[in-house]
């Protein structure tokens, strides 16, 4: 038995990501290439993609609100998210559902509302509770399996930059426009 969800078309993506008011992120796999480095002291070092923080800076320019939704706590974590301007960080339960209710009600949104882009089968739970759900390329076949897009790059690699170059297409903006 097949359990994939249908994936949208293309414009019926950009419709939906048009209509985002909130983009959720996961963070290992999605933000970064799903490895962390770890020192026999404990200190811990992640790898984000360059490209995907631009353009998430210039998303929140634009106006679209970012929040970070990850099951587990890292330090790496705040500190790049703090340089981002990303205000909403939400890390350290594994029920993300749960992680992002209290957002949703401090900003009055629903859960379709909501785009969340995800990689693991920890993340299917909100993905099959908001508005668009999506996979980066290289998520497991679970999760890509109950999403409705998927990107073409991989987490860590582009793929959020991919996403929100789409968004921009989506809402009509041109990028240029926030770069100062």
């Amino acid at each position: 038995m097949n359990n994939d969800k249908e994936k949208l078309k293309r414009d019926e993506f950009l419709l939906r990501l048009a209509n985002t008011k909130l983009l959720a992120l996961d963070v290992d796999g999605v933000l970064t290439d799903d490895s962390i480095y770890v020192g026999s002291d404990g200190f811990e070092l992640k790898r984000f993609n360059i490209s995907d923080g631009f353009y998430m800076v210039l998303a929140q320019r634009a106006g679209l609100t970012l929040a970070i939704v990850s099951g587990r706590y890292s330090p790496a974590t705040d500190s790049r998210m703090k340089e981002l301007g990303v205000k909403h960080v939400l890390q350290g339960r594994k029920d993300k559902v749960l992680l992002i209710e209290a957002l949703l009600h401090e900003l009055s949104l629903s859960y379709n509302d909501v785009t969340f882009v995800g990689n693991e089968i920890l993340d299917i739970s909100l993905a099959e509770k908001v508005g668009l759900s999506i996979a980066v390329a290289n998520s497991c076949k679970e999760f890509i399996d109950v999403v409705d897009w998927v990107t073409e790059r991989s987490g860590g690699d582009g793929a959020v930059r991919e996403i929100l170059e789409s968004w921009f297409l989506a809402v009509k903006r041109n990028p240029k426009e926030y770069l100062s």
